[in-house]
């Protein structure tokens, strides 16, 4: 069996504190600058998904009594594993992933992070929300709320992301008492057996139950299994509109199952005529192409005023033209590295294509770069810009115009030109989707009236649209999530705030039409 050098075990699902090895080749995942180099090769069990649901419920009971203390105790100890690996870990981003080494360090190291933004008890903190209180409603009688976990949850994770992601969802769901099955994507397998190794790893120093996390394999159908188990609790996903509304669909009789979703984005950004041009650009053009532009929060549309469109533009295209692309590894840091898969690929160019038909002025054509040194195959392409009229909330397709709604996860940002601050909100506003939005503008009044106006559930002033603190909640609107933001908010939804009224005398008043005689109870 075929597994990265960082893994300690071979091609495996984690369930009830074992690795069970997955032999065969049904699943491959590679390395997208690398394609003929495996990461990770083995044939997942649909019926393991039962067996994971069992073990994080056979190990609910106990994890669930344990102290705060205790479990933050445990999460401390992944925390310091996490910090001890993160070389590996990033390696295996890397090449699993394609991102850059940079952004592969960044990812790795904020696994360690969002142990300390979970624990925080300060006073904007994330655990305050989440800890009880009581006040007096009477002479005898007084109001308690306490918060208990949902029990067993399902974290399906995604490819761009496969270590923060998912860790943004399990961290706070084990800090609340609850237990843990992942589903990491079916491009990055490896990553999500690295998160089950260190988990395990960490849990495991402290004589936690078997089976707080565990780790299952696969595509479509375990996802669909896992969503749908009556064993289930909660789903955190984080994915494509199209997926989380199959994921509701199928919970439409679940009214008491919890699920959050963190789906994609048409994200704006809107550069007035009085911004500060250099910041403006570097900005647009480093949230456009991050990540080779397969981040939720990537700028797909951008909205500059007339006055200063011309000199935007000329400088937008100019910076996307010198971005160096090249090989993840390469000791000369590169900005993008390859797409996830060769039909990502085909899909970013195609993309730019219809916007061409559907009238749109293509001012950088995205091309299929295959000449990077030492990279044979690799899937590798470059940004492209794009002129349109406008913006519309219509849908994409065949003969579609080239304003329409539509997140292409690929290095391809639009922008139109408009004349005004009310014209420019309308264009942001042009779209189902809410993620993310931007503006960029040296006056304070326009930044405000921004805030209020884009309807987006993270609005940044005078920064790109990609890239987001823990420290604050991240989710969006319409088709980008389901009002359940993830971040420093996470904790609202791995915990349920149960009310009690609890009475310590034993002088029941009689209500008015009402009867007794104390004699009936001597």
């Amino acid at each position: 069996m075929t597994a990265h050098a960082s893994l300690r075990h071979p091609p495996s699902d984690l369930i009830g504190g074992e690795f069970l090895p997955l032999p065969g080749d049904a699943l491959r995942s590679h390395n997208p600058a690398r394609p003929a180099q495996t990461v990770w090769q083995g044939s997942p069990e649909v019926a393991h998904v039962d067996r994971a649901v069992a073990a994080a419920r056979g190990a609910l009971h106990e994890w669930s009594r344990w102290s705060m203390d205790r479990r933050a105790q445990a999460l401390r100890a992944y925390q310091s594993i996490c910090r001890e690996r993160a070389g590996e870990i990033a390696a295996l981003i890397r090449d699993e992933v394609g991102k850059a080494q940079w952004e592969a360090d960044q990812e790795a190291a904020a696994l360690a992070g969002k142990v300390d933004i979970t624990l925080d008890e300060s006073e904007v903190g994330a655990l305050r929300r989440v800890r009880g209180y009581e006040l007096p409603l009477g002479e005898t009688k007084r109001g308690v709320c306490r918060f208990r976990p949902h029990g067993v949850m399902a974290v399906i994770g995604p490819f761009n992301f496969p270590a923060h992601l998912p860790n943004g969802h399990i961290v706070p769901a084990l800090a609340l008492g609850n237990t843990v099955v992942l589903k990491p994507s079916d491009k990055t397998p490896a990553v999500g057996q690295m998160l089950g190794e260190l988990f395990q790893d960490a849990l495991a120093s402290v004589g936690a139950p078997a089976g707080v996390v565990n780790v299952v394999q696969g595509a479509a159908e375990p996802a669909a299994r896992l969503t749908t188990h009556e064993g289930v609790d909660g789903i955190l996903f984080t994915g494509s509109w199209p997926v989380g509304r199959r994921i509701l669909e199928a919970n439409l009789d679940r009214p008491g199952r919890i699920v959050a979703l963190e789906m994609g984005g048409n994200n704006p950004a809107v550069v007035m005529d009085d911004a500060d041009l250099r910041q403006a650009v570097v900005e647009c053009a480093r949230a456009a192409f991050n990540t080779t532009g397969q981040r939720c929060t990537c700028t797909r549309r951008i909205i500059v005023h007339e006055r200063l469109a011309d000199r935007f533009i000329d400088a937008l295209v100019k910076t996307a033209r010198g971005l160096r692309i090249g090989a993840p590894d390469d000791a000369d840091p590169v900005f993008m590295g390859p797409i996830i898969r060769a039909e990502a690929r085909a899909a970013a160019l195609a993309f730019a294509a219809d916007l061409a038909r559907g009238g749109g002025d293509v001012l950088l054509a995205p091309e299929s770069i295959d000449d990077v040194p030492g990279c044979a195959g690799g899937h590798f392409v470059s940004p492209g810009v794009v002129r349109v009229n406008r913006f519309t909330t219509r849908d994409a397709g065949p003969g579609a115009d080239a304003g329409c709604d539509a997140e292409v996860f690929g290095p391809v940002v639009r922008v139109a030109v408009v004349g005004g601050y009310d014209e420019a909100v309308e264009q942001a506003n042009a779209t189902r989707y809410g993620l993310a939005a931007s503006i960029f503008t040296t006056s304070a009044r326009t930044a405000e009236r921004f805030l209020a106006d884009a309807r987006a559930g993270c609005v940044n002033v005078n920064t790109g649209t990609a890239g987001a603190s823990g420290k604050l909640p991240f989710g969006g609107l319409g088709l980008s999530g389901n009002h359940r933001p993830a971040g420093a908010f996470s904790v609202d939804y791995c915990a349920i705030p149960v009310a009690s009224m609890i009475e310590s005398s034993a002088a029941a008043s009689v209500s008015a039409g009402m009867t007794f005689d104390d004699a009936w109870v001597d």
